[in-house]
């Protein structure tokens, strides 16, 4: 049985495996929105938020770098250096903003981003 969320999730193809380089980032657009796609190979972990930094509104993070902090996957503005939590969105930099994170799922080499509905 799926819960409410799940109900309101829509899953889209975003793209083969083999189109998003080993720990790094691609840009996805779905519908009017920008969505950054990262594979984090060291852990084998695929994940998804929003491709504008916050910070100054620049669509950039898609290219920004990946690791971790305190075991925390993050990725790190390529302009502003600010980081956030590839799995919360929260800013790991101090800052009180955030970043908007959407579930990944893989299937046969298929890369998949859920985007909630209303």
């Amino acid at each position: 049985m799926l819960t409410a969320i799940e109900e309101n999730i829509t899953w889209f193809l975003a793209c083969k495996s083999d189109d998003v380089p080993t720990n790094g980032g691609v840009c996805v657009k779905y519908k009017d929105d920008q969505i950054a796609l990262f594979y984090f190979a060291r852990r084998g972990e695929w994940y998804a938020t929003q491709n504008e930094c916050p910070h100054r509104q620049q669509m950039a993070l898609s290219r920004g770098m990946i690791g971790t902090q305190s075991e925390e996957p993050k990725v790190a503005c390529p302009f502003h250096k600010k980081t956030f939590s590839l799995q919360t969105g929260e800013c790991l930099s101090g800052e009180e903003c955030g970043i908007k994170t959407y579930p990944v799922k893989v299937q046969d080499g298929n890369i998949f981003i859920g985007v909630y509905q209303p």
